[in-house]
């Protein structure tokens, strides 16, 4: 029995910052267009760090993007003609975003987007372990660790050359001078309580 294929699916690339989760993305947007598809992407307004219309990686490769306060603007855009939807920082949108990319990708939209999965205290950043669990497709990357050169999965933040402390707000937005790539065992969060010690149990 033959069957159709059906298109429609979610693909997350995610990570900490300086790991790449931008320029795959625009990667994967450029394929597409030379694939001729009829491609939207769109970035959250709060994220300013380079152009207001442009989604920019930290190796400066950009690619045309829509800005948007809200998730549900993404709808105000979508088309008939529209095959594939691209969301860069898509942590920083409200969690409508889950229900969004959902509703695209059962319409037959491939969705394409890129996020932190942590914030700087090395915790689940909103919405983004849901949106994992409802992709099809995964990629988490690693960046390098500046303290020690091993492969990097956590967001160090830098306040007046010194670690974040766990009080301070989780959304500032910045680039090199404010963040760094950081691997477990050099992530500092000060005044963060240890979640589970044996010795203390003992």
């Amino acid at each position: 029995m033959n069957q159709t294929k059906r298109e429609g699916w979610i693909e997350v690339i995610t990570g900490p910052m300086f790991a790449g989760k931008t320029e795959e993305l625009i990667r994967r947007v450029r394929r597409l267009e030379y694939a001729k598809k009829h491609i939207i992407v769109f970035k959250p307004t709060i994220d300013t760090r380079y152009t207001f219309d442009e989604v920019v990686s930290h190796n400066n490769t950009r690619t045309k993007s829509i800005c948007i306060t809200k998730a549900r603007e993404i709808m105000d855009y979508v088309t008939e003609e529209t095959e594939v939807v691209a969301i860069d920082e898509i942590q920083f949108l409200d969690e409508e975003a889950c229900d969004i990319c959902e509703y695209l990708a059962d319409k037959g939209l491939r969705v394409i987007v890129s996020g932190l999965d942590r914030n700087f205290r090395g915790e689940p950043f909103s919405f983004m372990p849901r949106l994992l669990a409802l992709a099809e497709d995964v990629i988490k990357l690693t960046a390098i660790c500046v303290k020690c050169q091993a492969p990097a999965t956590r967001t160090q933040r830098i306040i007046n050359n010194r670690p974040a402390n766990v009080n301070d707000p989780i959304i500032l937005v910045g680039a090199q001078d404010s963040y760094e790539a950081r691997c477990r065992h050099c992530h500092e969060v000060p005044g963060k309580p240890k979640s589970y010690d044996r010795s203390d149990k003992e």
